[in-house]
Parts: structure tokens; C-alpha cells; sequence
């Protein structure tokens, strides 16, 4: 469960949050929704996201359900460290796709007093921790994992299935590409041949 940081403010230093799970298990919209909460209190808020994911919007983080936020995509995270310093809240969406440096950078934000909300797959579509996001889970004061449900099984699903035959780490894509499945589901369709 996230509880929001609200203790002795006067004191109040920065965090970090991150929103992990597997394809179509909401990620984007939970962060969509913290990032709108913290605009209507009056916080200042700016959103990153990487520049290969061009899915749905150059300028927008979109969700699976078409709602969005403005956002700047950026080519490496030492840019949202330059361009986002001076906010209160920082939100960066697929962080999946950034390198380690995403880490680094995510921890010097939170260490000058801003919150840090991050939302990204934890695994690939091998089942395997997803390149920064396991070190994003470590340092981070909160993490929430949702999930998706297993259209196949009705369980909750957690596992991002690759249903076309690229082998490639990074495939953007949507239902044509992936389907959330549950453990048993996943485990099974990984093993054949």
C-alpha cells in the first residue's frame, strides 16, 4: 500500500516512488494519477519519459486507456536532471527503457527535496528483471506493484508474454505484440519449443 509522505514537512526531504508490474497492469495510469494529484495541490510537476517510446504521443505519456499527461522526451536522464531540478515533483514513465544511469540520477533528484514517481516494467518478456528497474525498486522509498488479470486463467497476471517471434530485448508494441498472463501461464508458454 503507497502512503503519502506527510510527516514534519519543515523537514521533509525528497523520495522516491516507483509504480512497477507487467504490460496492461495500469503502471501509466497510477502514475498519470499521482502526477494530476500533486498539480492540484499547486505542486510543481514535470514529466519525462524516453524518446523511443513514440506509441502513442511525441509530447504525451498516454495510457492503455487513452488518458495523458504532457510530458518531454528526453534522450539519456542526465537531461531530466538539467530540465527538471527546480520542480517539486518529477514523474518519468518507462524507465525500462533507460540506462543504469537512470539510478544515479533518480537518487540525486530525491536527494535535493524533490519526489521522484517512476513507473516501468520490473521484467522483460523472458521473465528476467528489466535493466534499471530492480536498482529504481532498491533505492526507492516506496514501491507498489500492480497487476494485470490473465485473460486466459482469470488470475492475476504479472508476466508480460511476447506473442510475435522477436527476439530483440526492446519491442514496442501493444496487444499485437504482448498479453499479461499469470506465472502458470507464462512458464508454460516459455518452455515450448
Amino acid at each position: 500500500m503507497f502512503l503519502e509522505n506527510t510527516i514534519n514537512q519543515a523537514q521533509q526531504s525528497g523520495w522516491m516512488e516507483v509504480i512497477c508490474g507487467s504490460m496492461f497492469s495500469g503502471k501509466t495510469e497510477e502514475l498519470i494519477r499521482r502526477l494530476r494529484r500533486a498539480e492540484m495541490a499547486g505542486q510543481q510537476v514535470e514529466i519525462f519519459k524516453p524518446k523511443i517510446d513514440n506509441r502513442y504521443s511525441e509530447e504525451d505519456i498516454v495510457s492503455h486507456n487513452d488518458n495523458k499527461i504532457r510530458s518531454t522526451s528526453v534522450d539519456n536522464p542526465n537531461q531530466i536532471l538539467l530540465l527538471g531540478s527546480s520542480c517539486d515533483v518529477i514523474g518519468i514513465d518507462e524507465a525500462q527503457f533507460f540506462d543504469q544511469s537512470i539510478v544515479w540520477v533518480s537518487n540525486q533528484l530525491a536527494n535535493q527535496g524533490i519526489r521522484v514517481v517512476i513507473a516501468g516494467l520490473d521484467m522483460d518478456f523472458m521473465g528476467r528483471p528489466f535493466g534499471p528497474m530492480p536498482n529504481l525498486m532498491a533505492t526507492a522509498e516506496y514501491v507498489t506493484k500492480v497487476h494485470a488479470i490473465c485473460k486466459r486463467t482469470g488470475n492475476l497476471a504479472h508476466y508480460s508474454l511476447r506473442t510475435s517471434d522477436s527476439k530483440d530485448l526492446v519491442q514496442l508494441g501493444e496487444t499485437d505484440n504482448y498479453e499479461a498472463v499469470s506465472r502458470r501461464i507464462f512458464w508454460e508458454e516459455i518452455q515450448k519449443p
